[in-house]
Protein backbone atom coordinates (compact mmCIF):
# COMPACT_ATOMS: atom_id res chain seq x y z
CA UNK A 1 0.00 0.00 0.00
CA UNK A 2 1.20 3.75 -0.42
CA UNK A 3 3.09 5.71 2.38
CA UNK A 4 2.53 9.19 2.59
CA UNK A 5 4.95 11.70 1.63
CA UNK A 6 6.55 13.18 5.05
CA UNK A 7 7.22 11.07 8.52
CA UNK A 8 3.79 10.67 9.95
CA UNK A 9 1.76 9.93 12.91
CA UNK A 10 -1.86 8.28 12.72
CA UNK A 11 -4.05 7.96 16.05
CA UNK A 12 -7.22 5.97 15.14
CA UNK A 13 -10.74 6.36 16.76
CA UNK A 14 -9.19 9.12 18.62
CA UNK A 15 -12.05 11.01 20.60
CA UNK A 16 -13.02 14.62 19.62
CA UNK A 17 -12.37 16.92 22.50
CA UNK A 18 -9.79 15.64 24.24
CA UNK A 19 -6.10 17.44 24.98
CA UNK A 20 -3.74 16.09 23.08
CA UNK A 21 0.16 17.48 22.74
CA UNK A 22 3.63 16.87 20.74
CA UNK A 23 6.18 18.44 22.52
CA UNK A 24 5.90 21.53 23.37
CA UNK A 25 2.71 21.65 21.83
CA UNK A 26 -1.24 21.18 22.96
CA UNK A 27 -4.48 21.41 21.48
CA UNK A 28 -7.97 19.80 21.70
CA UNK A 29 -8.57 17.57 18.94
CA UNK A 30 -11.99 17.58 15.94
CA UNK A 31 -13.82 15.23 15.07
CA UNK A 32 -11.45 15.10 11.66
CA UNK A 33 -7.98 15.20 13.32
CA UNK A 34 -6.64 11.83 12.75
CA UNK A 35 -2.63 12.76 13.28
CA UNK A 36 0.21 14.53 12.51
CA UNK A 37 2.50 14.77 9.23
CA UNK A 38 5.56 16.27 8.60
CA UNK A 39 7.67 15.38 11.49
CA UNK A 40 11.39 16.32 11.88
CA UNK A 41 13.63 14.05 12.28
CA UNK A 42 14.69 13.06 16.11
CA UNK A 43 13.11 12.17 19.38
CA UNK A 44 9.11 13.17 20.24
CA UNK A 45 6.77 12.80 22.64
CA UNK A 46 3.07 12.77 22.42
CA UNK A 47 0.27 12.98 25.58
CA UNK A 48 -3.37 12.38 25.57
CA UNK A 49 -5.60 13.28 28.00
CA UNK A 50 -9.41 12.76 28.42
CA UNK A 51 -9.85 16.43 29.73
CA UNK A 52 -7.71 19.57 29.72
CA UNK A 53 -7.71 20.11 33.53
CA UNK A 54 -4.56 18.18 35.45
CA UNK A 55 -6.50 14.73 35.41
CA UNK A 56 -4.05 11.46 34.30
CA UNK A 57 -2.17 12.04 31.56
CA UNK A 58 -0.46 9.17 29.47
CA UNK A 59 1.60 9.18 26.20
CA UNK A 60 4.58 7.87 24.67
CA UNK A 61 8.50 8.42 23.04
CA UNK A 62 8.89 7.90 19.32
CA UNK A 63 11.79 8.35 17.15
CA UNK A 64 11.98 9.94 13.71
CA UNK A 65 15.34 8.52 12.16
CA UNK A 66 16.76 11.03 9.79
CA UNK A 67 16.55 10.29 6.04
CA UNK A 68 20.00 8.66 4.82
CA UNK A 69 21.77 9.93 2.44
CA UNK A 70 20.21 9.93 -1.10
CA UNK A 71 22.41 7.87 -3.82
CA UNK A 72 22.35 10.33 -6.37
CA UNK A 73 21.16 13.97 -6.56
CA UNK A 74 18.32 13.40 -8.77
CA UNK A 75 17.12 9.67 -6.31
CA UNK A 76 14.13 10.69 -4.02
CA UNK A 77 13.95 7.97 -1.06
CA UNK A 78 10.69 7.38 0.36
CA UNK A 79 10.03 8.80 3.90
CA UNK A 80 9.92 6.22 6.98
CA UNK A 81 6.92 3.64 7.47
CA UNK A 82 4.00 5.66 9.31
CA UNK A 83 3.61 4.88 12.65
CA UNK A 84 -0.02 3.87 14.16
CA UNK A 85 -1.23 4.35 17.41
CA UNK A 86 -5.21 3.37 18.28
CA UNK A 87 -6.92 4.50 21.24
CA UNK A 88 -8.27 2.35 24.21
CA UNK A 89 -11.73 3.58 25.43
CA UNK A 90 -11.41 1.30 28.43
CA UNK A 91 -8.06 2.49 29.58
CA UNK A 92 -8.81 5.70 27.60
CA UNK A 93 -4.76 5.75 26.45
CA UNK A 94 -3.29 4.85 23.16
CA UNK A 95 -2.10 1.72 22.21
CA UNK A 96 0.17 0.15 19.64
CA UNK A 97 -1.80 -1.57 16.85
CA UNK A 98 -1.51 -5.28 17.17
CA UNK A 99 -0.30 -5.34 13.11
CA UNK A 100 -1.16 -2.85 10.42
CA UNK A 101 -3.83 -4.93 8.59
CA UNK A 102 -6.44 -3.07 10.97
CA UNK A 103 -4.86 0.27 10.26
CA UNK A 104 -4.38 0.02 6.44
CA UNK A 105 -8.41 -0.86 6.36
CA UNK A 106 -8.66 2.30 8.80
CA UNK A 107 -6.43 4.17 5.51
CA UNK A 108 -9.20 3.14 2.90
CA UNK A 109 -12.09 3.79 4.69
CA UNK A 110 -11.35 6.99 4.85
CA UNK A 111 -10.65 7.21 1.14
CA UNK A 112 -6.89 6.75 0.89
CA UNK A 113 -3.70 8.43 1.92
CA UNK A 114 -3.90 11.31 -0.40
CA UNK A 115 -7.28 12.21 0.92
CA UNK A 116 -6.51 11.75 4.81
CA UNK A 117 -2.53 13.67 3.94
CA UNK A 118 -4.86 16.62 2.80
CA UNK A 119 -7.62 16.59 4.91
CA UNK A 120 -6.85 14.87 8.36
CA UNK A 121 -3.98 15.41 9.22
CA UNK A 122 -1.74 18.29 10.90
CA UNK A 123 1.61 19.50 9.96
CA UNK A 124 3.93 19.09 13.22
CA UNK A 125 5.14 22.88 12.03
CA UNK A 126 1.52 25.18 11.96
CA UNK A 127 2.94 27.86 10.15
CA UNK A 128 6.86 29.73 9.49
CA UNK A 129 5.97 32.19 12.22
CA UNK A 130 9.06 32.79 14.74
CA UNK A 131 7.09 31.92 17.57
CA UNK A 132 6.62 28.57 15.99
CA UNK A 133 10.05 27.60 14.91
CA UNK A 134 10.77 29.02 18.67
CA UNK A 135 9.60 26.20 20.14
CA UNK A 136 10.39 23.64 18.05
CA UNK A 137 14.55 25.02 19.08
CA UNK A 138 13.47 25.04 22.17
CA UNK A 139 12.53 21.20 22.26
CA UNK A 140 15.33 19.75 20.80
CA UNK A 141 17.89 22.09 22.91
CA UNK A 142 15.72 19.97 26.04
CA UNK A 143 16.29 16.76 24.38
CA UNK A 144 19.71 17.00 23.58
CA UNK A 145 21.46 14.12 25.54
CA UNK A 146 18.08 11.84 24.75
CA UNK A 147 18.90 8.39 23.33
CA UNK A 148 16.50 5.57 22.31
CA UNK A 149 18.51 3.52 24.47
CA UNK A 150 17.76 5.58 27.40
CA UNK A 151 14.35 5.68 26.89
CA UNK A 152 14.31 2.33 26.45
CA UNK A 153 16.31 1.94 29.92
CA UNK A 154 13.98 4.75 31.76
CA UNK A 155 10.22 2.94 30.32
CA UNK A 156 11.11 -0.24 30.43
CA UNK A 157 10.16 -1.38 27.37
CA UNK A 158 10.02 -1.16 24.03
CA UNK A 159 6.87 0.68 23.50
CA UNK A 160 8.25 4.47 25.73
CA UNK A 161 5.10 4.46 27.33
CA UNK A 162 4.98 7.03 30.26
CA UNK A 163 2.11 7.74 32.15
CA UNK A 164 1.41 10.69 35.42
CA UNK A 165 1.14 7.92 37.86
CA UNK A 166 4.49 5.99 36.62
CA UNK A 167 7.35 5.81 39.59
CA UNK A 168 10.42 4.82 40.22
CA UNK A 169 11.28 2.32 43.41
CA UNK A 170 12.43 5.32 45.69
CA UNK A 171 9.68 7.59 45.33
CA UNK A 172 6.63 5.15 45.58
CA UNK A 173 4.61 4.96 48.58
CA UNK A 174 5.26 1.97 50.95
CA UNK A 175 2.03 -0.28 52.04
CA UNK A 176 3.17 -3.08 54.63
CA UNK A 177 2.62 -6.15 53.92
CA UNK A 178 2.59 -5.58 49.74
CA UNK A 179 5.76 -6.16 47.26
CA UNK A 180 6.75 -3.10 45.15
CA UNK A 181 4.79 -5.49 42.20
CA UNK A 182 1.55 -5.11 44.26
CA UNK A 183 1.52 -1.46 45.01
CA UNK A 184 2.14 -1.02 41.66
CA UNK A 185 -1.15 -2.87 41.01
CA UNK A 186 -3.15 -1.28 43.58
CA UNK A 187 -2.24 2.25 42.02
CA UNK A 188 -3.77 1.25 38.16
CA UNK A 189 -0.94 -1.11 37.11
CA UNK A 190 1.58 1.72 36.61
CA UNK A 191 4.76 0.38 35.12
CA UNK A 192 8.03 0.92 37.48
CA UNK A 193 10.55 3.47 35.76
CA UNK A 194 14.30 3.30 35.32
CA UNK A 195 15.90 5.94 37.98
CA UNK A 196 19.65 6.69 38.51
CA UNK A 197 19.53 5.34 42.32
CA UNK A 198 20.83 8.48 43.38
CA UNK A 199 21.52 8.38 47.25
CA UNK A 200 22.05 11.51 49.01
CA UNK A 201 22.33 9.87 52.23
CA UNK A 202 25.14 7.82 51.31
CA UNK A 203 27.79 9.04 48.60
CA UNK A 204 31.19 7.02 49.37
CA UNK A 205 31.96 4.00 48.19
CA UNK A 206 31.42 0.59 49.88
CA UNK A 207 34.16 -0.46 53.31
CA UNK A 208 35.13 3.99 52.93
CA UNK A 209 36.04 4.98 56.82
CA UNK A 210 37.62 7.91 58.67
CA UNK A 211 38.76 10.69 56.59
CA UNK A 212 37.47 8.98 52.82
CA UNK A 213 34.25 9.01 53.85
CA UNK A 214 33.90 12.21 55.64
CA UNK A 215 35.25 13.79 52.03
CA UNK A 216 32.67 11.94 50.13
CA UNK A 217 29.67 13.07 51.80
CA UNK A 218 31.17 16.83 51.86
CA UNK A 219 32.36 16.08 47.95
CA UNK A 220 29.88 13.99 45.57
CA UNK A 221 32.15 13.45 42.92
CA UNK A 222 32.52 9.84 43.17
CA UNK A 223 28.71 8.99 43.79
CA UNK A 224 28.45 11.03 40.41
CA UNK A 225 31.23 8.63 38.71
CA UNK A 226 29.39 6.00 40.23
CA UNK A 227 26.08 6.62 38.87
CA UNK A 228 27.70 7.22 35.32
CA UNK A 229 29.87 4.24 35.05
CA UNK A 230 26.88 1.93 36.24
CA UNK A 231 23.74 3.39 34.26
CA UNK A 232 25.87 3.52 31.08
CA UNK A 233 26.50 0.31 30.81
CA UNK A 234 23.01 -0.74 31.79
CA UNK A 235 21.70 1.65 29.25
CA UNK A 236 24.50 0.79 26.42
CA UNK A 237 26.79 3.62 25.68
CA UNK A 238 26.38 7.32 25.55
CA UNK A 239 24.05 9.20 22.91
CA UNK A 240 22.82 7.04 20.14
CA UNK A 241 26.38 5.38 19.52
CA UNK A 242 29.28 8.36 21.15
CA UNK A 243 30.30 7.68 24.36
CA UNK A 244 30.48 10.95 26.44
CA UNK A 245 30.68 10.68 29.97
CA UNK A 246 27.93 12.00 31.60
CA UNK A 247 25.31 12.40 28.70
CA UNK A 248 23.06 9.38 30.17
CA UNK A 249 22.85 11.34 33.44
CA UNK A 250 22.18 14.84 31.27
CA UNK A 251 19.52 12.60 29.43
CA UNK A 252 17.71 11.68 32.39
CA UNK A 253 17.90 15.17 33.56
CA UNK A 254 15.63 15.97 30.20
CA UNK A 255 13.65 12.89 30.04
CA UNK A 256 12.36 14.08 33.84
CA UNK A 257 12.25 17.59 33.45
CA UNK A 258 10.08 17.03 30.11
CA UNK A 259 7.85 14.59 32.41
CA UNK A 260 7.02 16.94 34.57
CA UNK A 261 6.34 19.67 32.01
CA UNK A 262 4.02 17.46 30.18
CA UNK A 263 2.67 14.92 32.36
CA UNK A 264 3.04 16.98 36.04
CA UNK A 265 4.91 12.99 36.97
CA UNK A 266 6.16 13.35 40.75
CA UNK A 267 8.56 10.48 40.56
CA UNK A 268 10.37 12.77 37.77
CA UNK A 269 10.28 16.03 39.81
CA UNK A 270 11.96 14.16 42.55
CA UNK A 271 14.49 12.43 40.45
CA UNK A 272 15.25 15.74 38.66
CA UNK A 273 16.03 17.36 41.94
CA UNK A 274 18.29 14.59 42.96
CA UNK A 275 20.10 14.80 39.84
CA UNK A 276 21.52 18.70 40.71
CA UNK A 277 21.85 18.03 43.95
CA UNK A 278 24.20 15.25 43.58
CA UNK A 279 25.85 17.24 40.57
CA UNK A 280 25.72 20.62 42.50
CA UNK A 281 27.90 19.29 44.80
CA UNK A 282 30.43 17.89 43.54
CA UNK A 283 34.04 19.26 43.45
CA UNK A 284 36.94 17.03 42.57
CA UNK A 285 34.51 16.03 39.54
CA UNK A 286 34.48 19.95 38.36
CA UNK A 287 38.38 20.04 37.31
CA UNK A 288 38.64 16.67 36.08
CA UNK A 289 34.80 16.68 33.57
CA UNK A 290 34.70 20.58 33.28
CA UNK A 291 33.06 19.42 29.94
CA UNK A 292 30.10 17.62 32.00
CA UNK A 293 29.25 20.73 34.26
CA UNK A 294 29.54 23.14 31.40
CA UNK A 295 26.84 21.50 29.33
CA UNK A 296 24.97 20.67 32.44
CA UNK A 297 24.66 24.35 33.53
CA UNK A 298 23.56 25.29 30.46
CA UNK A 299 20.96 22.23 29.88
CA UNK A 300 19.91 23.86 33.88
CA UNK A 301 19.65 26.71 32.78
CA UNK A 302 17.11 26.32 30.02
CA UNK A 303 15.06 24.20 31.91
CA UNK A 304 14.20 26.88 34.47
CA UNK A 305 13.39 28.93 31.55
CA UNK A 306 10.96 26.88 30.91
CA UNK A 307 9.69 26.64 34.62
CA UNK A 308 6.31 28.80 33.97
CA UNK A 309 5.32 25.97 31.79
CA UNK A 310 4.50 23.60 34.32
CA UNK A 311 0.96 23.52 35.64
CA UNK A 312 0.84 24.76 39.08
CA UNK A 313 4.84 25.89 39.17
CA UNK A 314 7.81 23.66 38.55
CA UNK A 315 8.14 24.54 42.33
CA UNK A 316 7.57 27.65 44.20
CA UNK A 317 10.47 29.64 43.34
CA UNK A 318 9.73 31.93 46.01
CA UNK A 319 12.59 33.31 49.04
CA UNK A 320 10.76 29.75 51.09
CA UNK A 321 9.97 27.39 47.95
CA UNK A 322 13.23 27.91 46.18
CA UNK A 323 15.86 28.21 48.97
CA UNK A 324 16.58 24.49 48.03
CA UNK A 325 18.23 25.03 44.60
CA UNK A 326 19.12 28.36 45.68
CA UNK A 327 21.09 27.02 48.90
CA UNK A 328 22.61 24.69 45.95
CA UNK A 329 24.36 27.10 43.33
CA UNK A 330 25.24 29.47 46.62
CA UNK A 331 27.19 26.21 47.47
CA UNK A 332 28.40 25.48 43.54
CA UNK A 333 29.31 29.65 43.35
CA UNK A 334 31.95 29.33 46.59
CA UNK A 335 33.17 25.80 45.02
CA UNK A 336 34.07 27.45 41.94
CA UNK A 337 35.97 30.65 43.72
CA UNK A 338 37.76 28.46 45.93
CA UNK A 339 39.63 27.23 42.37
CA UNK A 340 40.56 30.59 41.57
CA UNK A 341 42.23 31.54 45.02
CA UNK A 342 44.23 28.66 44.46
CA UNK A 343 47.74 29.09 43.91
CA UNK A 344 47.63 27.86 40.01
CA UNK A 345 44.20 29.74 39.42
CA UNK A 346 41.68 27.82 37.57
CA UNK A 347 42.49 25.70 34.42
CA UNK A 348 40.81 26.71 30.73
CA UNK A 349 38.41 24.05 31.39
CA UNK A 350 37.12 25.58 35.14
CA UNK A 351 37.24 28.72 33.30
CA UNK A 352 34.41 27.63 30.84
CA UNK A 353 32.81 26.06 33.75
CA UNK A 354 32.56 29.98 35.62
CA UNK A 355 31.51 31.45 32.63
CA UNK A 356 28.75 29.18 32.28
CA UNK A 357 27.91 29.54 35.81
CA UNK A 358 28.11 33.20 35.69
CA UNK A 359 25.21 33.00 32.88
CA UNK A 360 22.88 30.88 35.22
CA UNK A 361 23.39 33.62 37.91
CA UNK A 362 22.59 36.37 35.99
CA UNK A 363 19.40 34.83 34.64
CA UNK A 364 18.57 33.80 38.55
CA UNK A 365 19.11 37.63 39.52
CA UNK A 366 16.93 39.11 37.06
CA UNK A 367 14.00 36.31 37.39
CA UNK A 368 13.83 35.69 40.93
CA UNK A 369 16.12 38.19 42.72
CA UNK A 370 18.67 35.85 44.05
CA UNK A 371 22.27 36.68 44.82
CA UNK A 372 24.83 34.22 44.70
CA UNK A 373 27.27 36.00 46.52
CA UNK A 374 28.10 35.86 50.31
CA UNK A 375 28.03 39.84 51.31
CA UNK A 376 24.59 40.67 53.14
CA UNK A 377 23.79 42.10 56.59
CA UNK A 378 23.65 39.72 59.59
CA UNK A 379 22.52 42.57 61.80
CA UNK A 380 21.96 45.91 62.34
CA UNK A 381 19.51 48.95 63.54
CA UNK A 382 16.21 49.21 62.12
CA UNK A 383 13.77 51.77 62.66
CA UNK A 384 10.12 51.16 63.92
CA UNK A 385 7.13 53.08 62.63
CA UNK A 386 7.30 55.20 66.13
CA UNK A 387 10.87 56.24 65.41
CA UNK A 388 12.15 53.73 67.54
CA UNK A 389 15.70 51.88 67.17
CA UNK A 390 15.83 48.35 67.96
CA UNK A 391 18.92 46.30 67.06
CA UNK A 392 17.98 44.03 65.13
CA UNK A 393 20.14 40.31 64.10
CA UNK A 394 18.94 37.71 61.61
CA UNK A 395 20.20 33.71 61.77
CA UNK A 396 18.92 32.80 58.31
CA UNK A 397 22.35 32.02 56.64
CA UNK A 398 23.72 30.28 59.58
CA UNK A 399 22.70 26.39 57.73
CA UNK A 400 24.84 28.11 54.73
CA UNK A 401 27.61 29.10 56.70
CA UNK A 402 28.01 26.45 58.80
CA UNK A 403 27.20 28.48 62.05
CA UNK A 404 25.12 29.18 64.82
CA UNK A 405 23.24 25.52 65.86
CA UNK A 406 24.99 24.17 62.42
CA UNK A 407 28.41 24.86 63.45
CA UNK A 408 30.37 21.57 63.13
CA UNK A 409 31.17 20.03 66.13
CA UNK A 410 33.45 17.75 67.54
CA UNK A 411 32.07 14.21 69.34
CA UNK A 412 33.61 11.38 70.87
CA UNK A 413 32.72 7.81 69.61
Amino acid sequence: MPTPPSPTLILLNLPPSILCGINLQTFTTTPTFLGIKSLPPGHHFLFTSPSASLSLRDGFWFHIPPPPPSPTTTTTLPPPNPIFRKWNPETERLTPCPDDTEAHAFIRSKGGWDEIYEKNLTPYRQSARDEDVGKEEVWWGLTGHISSGLLGWFTGGDEWTVSSASSGVQDRDEIPGLSGEEVAGVVGGEKELGMLGVDLRKTWREGAVGRERTEGARDRSWLLGEVCGRVSRSVGGGLDGEDEWGDVVLGQMEVCFLMVLTLANYSCLEEWKRIFALVLTCEKAIEERYEFFEKFLALLRRQLERADDVEGGLFDMSDDGGAFLNRLLKGFKRTIDRYAKTEDGMTDGIDDVEAEFEELEKWVRQQYGWEMGDEFVRSGMLELEDGEMVEMETGEMEEEDESGEYAPMIVEL
